[in-house]
């Protein structure tokens, strides 16, 4: 009993909420404000000959953008310290925390962040102003049960979150049909419910194929239920589900789950359309495979890729197809079919007045 008062005087939940929902969603954000954010300034830069966003500064030699995705380690944990109500000695703690174990992760970095800067935040608050010296106290325990563990299972975890991920980009390449419609499906759900698909993604390094997959199953959910719910929600919900989130609607989902079968249904069409048809690939940042539509970062990225494919002289062109696909896959398709689903549905009585209506 005494452990427990202990832990809830620290704010120290255990639970599959704060480290699955709480601590996943804002390590999204961390990653949003670096390494996408640098990618979209580097993009805009480069295509518009913006002289600001492509000179680089000093020795380091990077970009505004480049500086700004180069902290992605560091913003990451310091947005799950936030998360879990971290103190202030705690958070600031964790920004070396972040930067190690993201550099020690490898590719699959991410994911050893999230769990690295869990344990390391918890251990930091456990010990937080118990002490006379907590000035010394708390950055000393915070940093080094996260760096020490990171140094022990940082490796491990990117390594394996890596091979998860070069597994679906493989299954992808070889069965793109069936598994269009997996990685479709799958992202674009994880995409409403409150958790993270772009975390995931990025945690798995999913790219190529799998990756355009992916954002296929995003757009679906998101153009789908702002398309579909416009007579309910208007141009404001048309706006903050279809370049917002989706996750709007989880409360209705919860009071009528049936309102999540159109835009799920068109993920499992656009999906392999998406990798049989247009090949449609994600070859820029894989956080990017699950934004969807959200900032137009997909398909931000998306192009960012075709820019990299042709500098790098594996791609000769963007062509028309592609832009038809781009422009189909991510938009027209998923408005059209929700639509079609979602009246089918409300003629069976599946769906009624208000089921979509966002509060």
């Amino acid at each position: 009993m005494a452990l427990k008062e202990f832990l809830k005087k620290k704010n120290v939940e255990i639970s599959a909420k704060r480290y699955g929902i709480d601590a996943l969603g804002a390590m999204a954000q961390g990653l949003f404000c670096t390494l996408l954010i640098g990618t979209i300034l580097n993009t805009l830069g480069t295509q518009f000959h913006i002289g600001l966003l492509t000179m680089t500064f000093g020795a380091a030699e990077l970009t505004i953008g480049g500086f700004a995705s180069a902290m992605v380690g560091p913003a990451m944990a310091a947005a799950i310290g936030y998360a879990l109500s971290a103190p202030p000695l705690v958070l600031f703690s964790l920004i070396p925390v972040g930067y190690a174990t993201n550099m020690l992760g490898g590719a699959g970095g991410p994911l050893a962040v999230l769990i690295v800067s869990i344990f390391a935040s918890e251990c930091g608050k456990l010990v937080s102003k118990e002490t006379k010296i907590d000035i010394l106290v708390t950055p000393i325990v915070t940093i080094l049960a996260g760096i020490g563990l990171a140094a022990v299972v940082a490796a491990p975890i990117g390594a394996a979150a890596s091979a998860v991920g070069q597994i679906i980009m493989w299954a992808t390449n070889q069965q793109p049909f069936l598994m269009g419609i997996l990685v479709s499906v799958v992202v674009g759900i994880a995409l409403t419910l409150p958790i993270s698909s772009a975390a995931i993604c990025f945690a798995l390094g999913l790219t190529g194929l799998a990756g355009g997959a992916a954002v296929a199953g995003c757009c679906a959910q998101m153009v789908g239920f702002a398309v579909m719910s416009y007579k309910e929600n208007g141009v404001g919900g048309l706006v903050s589900q279809g370049i917002g989130t989706s996750m709007l609607q989880m409360p209705n989902i919860v009071r009528n789950p049936r309102i999540w079968i159109p835009p799920t249904l068109a993920s499992a069409i656009t999906g392999p359309i998406a990798t049989c048809i247009f090949q449609l690939t994600m070859d820029g940042p894989a956080v990017s495979s699950g934004m969807g539509t959200c900032g137009f970062v997909g398909q931000i990225g998306v192009y960012t890729g075709w820019l990299a494919d042709i500098e790098a002289g594996t791609k000769a062109a963007i062509t028309g197809f592609d832009w038809l696909g781009l422009v189909l896959v991510c938009f027209v398709l998923p408005a059209v079919l929700s639509t079609l689903f979602c009246e089918a549905e409300r003629k069976m009585g599946w769906i009624g007045e208000d089921d979509l209506k966002l509060q």
